[in-house]
């Protein structure tokens, strides 16, 4: 049971990850529509942020994997 519970509490960095990623989307569509003309830069940024926060939310699935079947 106990391992269950490990695993759901290292699957919910996924959680994060959404809400990171919805805040930091939220405020480069903010930007973008302040200065249009620094588009790239600010999607460029925005991209790789979501790219790291994206791969934490795996990293948290595959330890949560991990946890269920390697014991």
């Amino acid at each position: 049971m106990l391992v269950a519970i490990g695993a759901s509490i290292a699957v919910l960095t996924g959680i994060g990850a959404g809400i990171g990623i919805g805040i930091a989307t939220s405020k480069a569509v903010d930007a973008i529509a302040r200065q249009p003309e620094a588009e790239a830069k600010i999607s460029k940024a925005l991209l790789l942020g979501c790219a790291l926060a994206e791969a934490t939310a795996i990293y948290g699935f595959v330890i949560g994997l991990l946890i269920l079947f390697i014991r």
